[in-house]
């Protein structure tokens, strides 16, 4: 050994065949969004809206991925990355969200997935990743009708029928909550699209209702059309309870407090115990989602893994109430990055895994984290760099958290990092940046960071460095 070359440290080290990737979506990169028959998703609609978007910007270019997306292939081999969840367009596929399949649609991700084939880049594609198309919201107001639920499944049957021969891995929705819970607001405009006001939370359940469903439908879609054994998941950022010491009464407390913290009892309850939270039915009376019969059979389709997109999380303590649990605010100095809700809590990727196999009793489920990262105020600097310490640091402490997680046995088979480039970062516009490739959007020049080289070394070497 050099006098001065530094041995390798053994710790954090992951299992070999430990998957690592990246994650995008396709609203916030793809671009083109009227070419090749492409028609409006609720998200172009949403985001043309003056005073929706902190920017006033829209998804028109993105990053430009579907006229960049060798280029952007080219950099995901370079990073090392031999795996890469991105989203299909319903309204790429489908314009008028039934009915007539967009065969030129189709052919864009057969070209993209040809060319991650041809980089030993395994394509893992997520069937809704929220850009609904507009035309079901004019008809029938999107989620707020089951009718969205059919028209998801024959969507799906669409998709896999026509792509399973090169994608074997599909995801069925991601993050529920988000286009549910933070779309439809009682009596307020709420920051997600479809951005519908609706007079009772009984109608904000209901949507997530009709999406757990969709959820079932489209499992059963992608088994019923693919041409190839696959595997099928879905991808949930369930709240996440930590418990604020680990200490037998705090992490009873925070196994409670999963039940109704966000909309857990009603998402990732009944999707892996087919039933909603009884404590959560409690909680909300007549405002309880309605349930018709066989509902809940549908919902809780066999999984071959589960998503997890984990960026925080909420911390809780034992109390003496009703409850037998308490959750903690955090104040204004707790630390965070470039996000309201970014509250840097490491410990959440450990207790995501140890919800999902304990709390919720899915000990063999295999796990994989399809998103985490943060967003930073990242610049270029004089010398044509993206010093981004502060992802980094975030990333190095999430991974160490979910490394005790695998050094503890439980059943996590990989990391996507969230994301691979900056893109439109939905309400926030271009003003957030998550990406380890640095978007500048006047060129669409695409800059390496600082932590795209920190991740492609642990790439490299199978651990946290």
């Amino acid at each position: 050994m050099l006098e001065h070359e530094i041995a390798p440290m053994t710790s954090y080290q992951f299992p070999p065949g430990f998957m690592w990737g990246a994650a995008t979506a396709s609203y916030q990169i793809e671009g083109a969004v009227s070419e090749a028959g492409r028609q409006p998703s609720v998200w172009d609609t949403f985001s043309a809206t003056p005073g929706h978007i902190y920017d006033g910007k829209t998804g028109e270019i993105a990053c430009n991925h579907y006229h960049l997306y060798e280029t952007d292939v080219k950099w995901m081999a370079e990073l090392g990355i031999q795996h890469y969840r991105f989203s299909i367009a319903w309204p790429r596929i489908i314009p008028d969200g039934r009915g007539r399949v967009n065969e030129a649609g189709v052919d864009f991700y057969r070209r993209l997935v040809d060319c991650l084939r041809e980089h030993d880049i395994t394509p893992h594609a997520t069937l809704f990743h929220w850009d609904s198309p507009q035309a079901l919201e004019d008809r029938y107001g999107s989620w707020r009708s089951r009718e969205m639920a059919m028209d998801y499944a024959d969507y799906v049957t669409a998709v896999v029928s026509r792509l399973g021969d090169r994608i074997t891995d599909w995801m069925t929705i991601n993050e529920i909550s988000c286009f549910t819970h933070m779309g439809y607001g009682v009596e307020a405009t709420p920051p997600h699209a479809p951005g519908t006001r609706v007079r009772t939370a009984k109608e904000v359940w209901q949507t997530s209702h009709h999406a757990v469903l969709a959820h079932g439908l489209g499992c059963q879609a992608i088994r019923a059309a693919s041409p190839r054994a696959c595997t099928v998941a879905l991808v949930d950022n369930f709240a996440v309870t930590v418990p604020i010491s680990e200490s037998p009464e705090h992490m009873v407390a925070a196994q409670k407090a999963l039940h109704t913290c966000g909309s857990n009892g009603g998402i990732i309850f009944p999707v892996l115990t087919g039933a909603y939270s009884p404590a959560l039915l409690e909680q909300l009376g007549a405002d309880a989602p309605d349930i018709q019969d066989g509902d809940l059979d549908i919902i809780q389709q066999p999984l071959d893994w589960l998503g997890l997109n984990i960026y925080s999380g909420v911390y809780v303590r034992a109390a003496e109430n009703q409850q037998g649990y308490e959750f903690l605010s955090f104040r204004d100095n707790y630390p965070r990055l470039h996000m309201p809700w970014l509250w840097i809590l490491p410990e959440a990727l450990y207790w995501a895994v140890r919800h999902v196999s304990d709390s919720l009793g899915k000990p063999e489920l295999p796990l994989l984290v399809t998103e985490n990262g943060c967003a930073a105020p990242d610049v270029v600097n004089n010398q044509g760099e993206v010093i981004d310490l502060e992802r980094i640091l975030y990333l190095r402490q999430y991974l160490k958290a979910l490394h005790r997680a695998v050094d503890e046995g439980y059943p996590v088979r990989g990391y996507f990092l969230w994301s691979l480039l900056d893109n439109f970062e939905w309400a926030w516009g271009y003003d957030r940046r998550f990406g380890i490739l640095y978007t500048d959007y006047e060129t669409q020049q695409r800059i390496p960071k600082a932590s795209f080289h920190w991740y492609q070394e642990c790439i490299r070497q199978n651990r946290v460095v």
